[in-house]
């Protein structure tokens, strides 16, 4: 990956949160004031979230929107940069591989400001593709909440719905949707899948028998 190297140190921020949180809103705001600030940006998304009428646009839930250019894994990030780029944007990085990452520290390598923004926990509270390993990575991380529907709290979960009752363990990680197919929930209101239930129960059960560990 043949890359510029450029005056200013690179670094990784990393956007993450709940859906409906604002990450996409906070990632638009970063890249308008790096453009007033006379950088040279690039903008990438992951071709799965089609949500806007099959525009490639990073949009906020508030109508924001700017054009991006979209890309099916981290190999085509690493192909598409330029070499006078600047600063590398990356919206809904969740649906990408786990590769983003060393593309990531790549470009970070490079004297290259990196933006990540993604949902950081699928729908069963669990982390969401290669944002875990983002997040360890990241010199800046910001971690967005939501309002929770069913409470008012803090929301900090996905709650997928199916005909408006919660989605079941088993259903596929990767499924794209908005409003009509997800909440944003607190801790409390999230409805935990059977499984991860399951697994939560047991875990009480240890420490009421003096198990030790997990």
């Amino acid at each position: 990956m043949a890359m510029l190297r450029h005056a200013r140190s690179g670094w990784i921020e990393v956007i993450a949160g709940v859906m409906f949180s604002g990450k996409s809103e906070e990632l638009i705001r970063r890249v308008r004031r790096a453009l007033i600030a006379g950088r040279r940006v690039q903008l990438f998304k992951s071709h799965l979230d089609d949500r806007y009428g099959g525009q490639f646009r990073i949009s906020s839930h508030d109508g924001r929107q700017i054009d991006a250019e979209p890309v099916s894994n981290s190999t085509e990030v690493a192909e598409k940069v330029h070499p006078e780029t600047q600063v590398v944007a990356i919206d809904e990085a969740q649906f990408l591989d786990d590769g983003i990452c060393e593309v990531a520290d790549a470009l970070a390598d490079a004297r290259m400001r990196v933006i990540v923004a993604g949902t950081d926990m699928d729908f069963r509270g669990e982390p969401f593709g290669p944002m875990g390993l983002l997040l360890a990575r990241a010199e800046r991380i910001d971690k967005l909440s939501a309002i929770c529907v069913v409470c008012g709290d803090p929301a900090t979960k996905n709650q997928r719905l199916i005909d408006g009752k919660p989605a079941p363990a088993e259903g596929p990680t990767i499924q794209v949707g908005g409003a009509e197919s997800y909440e944003a929930r607190c801790r409390r209101c999230h409805e935990v899948p059977k499984r991860d239930r399951a697994q939560g129960e047991l875990v009480l059960r240890r420490g009421e028998e003096g198990w030790e560990g997990v």
